[in-house]
């Protein structure tokens, strides 16, 4: 299972989460985000790691250009990319908001690795209805996941991976290493 700690801003919160047993790191490349990262800080941070990196991107037109620049592994896309506007010959993932209206039929118009399905209003802990991703395919539950409700999620979804941040953290862009630690055995407990 992909375990993925997102909105890492620092080598110590990365090393955190390589050491607890993550298999992937989310470096924020959206300037708006409080958890936002200089492509050079993620490539020097990225360096000390053996971890799949994600590079997270909202409707950034050199995202691939960043990605290239910071060592990423992975253009996470989480704007208004339509199927054409995806890249080819890279690993994507497109992220979607789980929004009321949000119909499962538009993830077959996408060539991607994998979707991450994401609570209504990204980077606010919210969650949604787990039961939505279920039988979907390569999809990567996010959005209000922690160490005391991960199971759940992996229990009602079966995802390839889960994706945390905000409740992980002690502060915006800072990780709480034992929330990071228990999401991590709690999920792994689950493959």
């Amino acid at each position: 299972m992909m375990i993925k700690i997102c909105g890492i801003t620092n080598r110590e919160d990365a090393l955190a989460a390589e050491e607890a047993g993550a298999t992937a790191l989310g470096f924020n490349f959206y300037g708006r985000s409080p958890r936002y990262i200089s492509p050079n800080k993620a490539a020097v941070i990225g360096a000390h790691v053996k971890l799949l990196k994600v590079g997270v991107f909202v409707d950034e037109p050199d995202a691939l250009a960043i990605a290239e620049q910071a060592g990423m592994d992975v253009v996470q896309m989480h704007g208004a990319e339509t199927p054409a506007q995806i890249p080819m010959g890279v690993r994507v993932w497109k992220a979607f908001r789980m929004t009321p209206e949000w119909n499962p039929n538009i993830l077959n118009d996408y060539q991607v690795e994998a979707f991450l399905l994401d609570g209504p209003a990204p980077g606010t802990a919210q969650a949604f209805d787990w039961r939505r991703a279920a039988g979907l395919g390569h999809i990567i539950l996010a959005g209000g996941l922690g160490p005391d409700n991960v199971a759940e999620a992996i229990r009602q979804a079966q995802p390839w991976g889960v994706d945390a941040c905000s409740r992980l953290e002690r502060a915006p862009g800072l990780k709480d290493y034992d929330k990071m630690r228990r999401f991590i055995g709690a999920a792994m407990e689950h493959l």
